[in-house]
């Protein structure tokens, strides 16, 4: 079979073995991946004298089932999520603790989008909400689209920020969202919605180091308010300001509880449901009932599909930042 790898700070398509089915698994085959700018970019720079596979978030049909798979038969259309199981390859074989049935009024493309929706589920409950509370989004990439879009299917007061207009323009078609891309007036509607408090929580998005965006959050919350670090950002926080507020300065590590646990993901072993409520298989399953029951639309974000073999030239055009193509589907049929 055939994946896709960062080499030398290059894309390159190489050859590997086919995976055999074993229990607690799935053998996949491959119909739509979802390119992670964020993520995917960042291990491409840093691939420098090694080789490194890409990709994270997936959709394809089951081809064989592991002798105690009793949720879904060969030929059923499943949502997967996680490095190294799920990659940009052909052929993948994935524990039950990381996939999803897909229905039939969910499009394959949406599907394939289910990495990046459990990711964002998850950042919302590290964000720990209630109902009604205000929370700013900051960065809007395909991971700060998807963010906002899901905390406004939530009932949250969602006020977006992005410095690209062309980024903060796409979500101004969602009618409950407030998005910017001018800061003045972000923290000016933080104020009028919330009374001069600020917002409950800030989930920053963005990317760099020692960016100013982290202490810029921390003006816009509201005393112990939370600032939550989502995307690649350094943190540099004054602590006069975090003192001030008594804020709360939180992370947010990929789909959920269940990551990186050898147990949980590659044992096969799901943690019980009384335990622990939602784990990243869980926050997967959530996020294709949004897309079914239509509460989020993700339409926007998978408008660029490209063939598997074209696949170099298209981590290239996903650098520019002020581009509203947030990904591309690779498709695997073509």
């Amino acid at each position: 079979m055939q994946k896709i790898i960062a080499n030398n700070k290059q894309v390159e398509i190489v050859e590997d073995d086919s995976p055999a089915v074993k229990p607690s698994h799935l053998l996949i085959k491959t119909m739509y991946s979802i390119i992670s700018p964020g993520t995917e970019l960042t291990i491409i720079e840093n691939s420098t004298d090694k080789q490194i596979t890409l990709g994270y978030s997936a959709m394809g049909v089951v081809e064989e089932c592991g002798s105690d798979i009793t949720d879904v038969k060969p030929g059923d259309l499943v949502a997967v999520y996680g490095a190294p199981y799920v990659q940009h390859s052909e052929y993948l074989l994935v524990p039950k603790t990381l996939y999803a049935k897909v229905p039939s009024n969910v499009k394959p493309k949406e599907a394939a989008l289910a990495g990046i929706g459990a990711i964002a589920i998850h950042a919302l409950r590290v964000a720990n909400l209630q109902f009604g509370e205000t929370v700013s989004v900051v960065g809007l990439g395909l991971l700060g689209q998807m963010i906002a879009k899901i905390a406004d299917a939530a009932a949250y007061n969602v006020i977006a920020y992005d410095f690209h207009e062309e980024r903060a323009s796409m979500l101004q078609e969602e009618t409950n969202i407030k998005s910017f891309s001018a800061v003045n007036a972000m923290e000016n509607t933080i104020k009028n919605d919330t009374n001069g408090n600020g917002a409950d929580a800030v989930l920053l998005c963005a990317g760099g180091k020692k960016s100013p965006l982290t202490a810029q959050s921390l003006e816009w919350i509201r005393n112990k308010g939370k600032v939550v670090i989502v995307g690649d950002i350094e943190p540099d926080f004054p602590r006069n300001r975090m003192f001030s507020k008594e804020a709360q300065i939180l992370i947010s590590r990929a789909g959920g509880p269940g990551r990186y646990d050898k147990t949980y993901e590659a044992g096969a072993n799901d943690y019980p449901y009384g335990f622990v409520r939602w784990t990243e298989g869980r926050n997967i399953e959530e996020y294709i009932r949004l897309v079914s029951e239509k509460r989020i639309n993700v339409s926007s974000f998978i408008k660029e599909e490209i063939n598997f073999s074209d696949v170099s030239a298209a981590f290239d055009e996903l650098v520019d930042k002020k581009s509203t193509t947030l990904t591309k589907v690779i498709n695997f049929s073509k």
